[in-house]
C-alpha cells in the first residue's frame, strides 16, 4: 500500500468460531479489512473510511501481494487476466504515477486490463486503446480501437491539456511515453 502513494496501517482480520450456530452458506469465518488512511488514526473498517481512489489502491495492492506471494507454478503459456476499471478515481499526480508503476509490474507476470481517464498511468500500458462515443443515425455506437505511435501521443497529449492541443502539451506527452515505456 505504501508504494502506491498512501501512509497507511492495514490489516485483514479474521474471526468467528466453528460452532454449527455460526455456518452460513459463505462459511462461519468473519472477515474485515481494516485499515487507517492517515498517520495517527486508529484501524477503522475499510468499507466505512476508505476514498474512491483508496479503496482502488488497497485493491490494486492486495492483487500485487497475491500475485508475489502465489507460490503456484503457471501452466505453460496461461496467464491471469487482471480488470482495473476507473482505477484513478479520487487520484492524481504522485499517487497515479505510483498506480501507474504498480500495474506495469503486474502486467509482467498477468495481462492487465486498465481503464483510465490519467495520463499518468495510460503512459505505462504496452497497448492503448482509445473509446470513443458517437451518435449515428440516433442511436450511440461506442467504438473501441488501437492507437500506436503519433496518434497515441496526440492522445495523451489530449489527456493532458483537454480540447485544446498546445506544442507544450505534445512535448510533455511524448517525455512522458518515452519515460515510461
Amino acid at each position: 500500500i505504501n508504494d502506491l502513494a498512501m501512509k497507511s496501517t492495514f490489516r485483514i482480520e479474521v474471526s468467528g468460531t466453528d460452532e454449527e450456530g455460526n455456518w452460513t452458506a459463505s462459511g462461519f469465518d468473519q472477515v474485515a479489512y481494516m485499515i487507517a488512511t492517515n498517520p495517527g488514526e486508529p484501524l477503522r473498517q475499510m468499507e466505512h473510511i476508505a476514498s474512491g481512489g483508496e479503496l482502488s489502491r488497497v485493491m490494486l495492492a492486495l492483487k500485487a501481494s497475491v500475485e508475489a506471494s502465489s507460490g503456484r507454478k503457471r501452466i505453460s503459456g496461461a496467464q491471469r487476466t487482471l480488470v482495473f476499471d476507473e482505477i484513478d478515481t479520487g487520484i492524481g499526480g504522485r499517487a497515479a504515477e505510483a498506480v501507474g508503476k504498480k500495474l506495469k509490474s503486474l502486467s509482467r507476470s498477468n495481462q492487465v486490463l486498465c481503464v483510465t481517464h490519467l495520463p499518468q498511468i495510460a503512459t505505462f500500458a504496452d497497448h492503448h486503446y482509445l473509446i470513443e462515443k458517437k451518435t449515428v443515425g440516433g442511436r450511440t455506437r461506442t467504438g473501441v480501437h488501437l492507437i500506436t505511435g503519433d496518434e497515441r501521443t496526440e492522445e495523451v497529449a489530449r489527456m493532458l491539456s483537454g480540447a485544446k492541443l498546445t506544442e507544450t502539451s505534445r512535448k510533455h506527452a511524448e517525455q512522458m511515453l518515452k519515460t515510461n515505456a
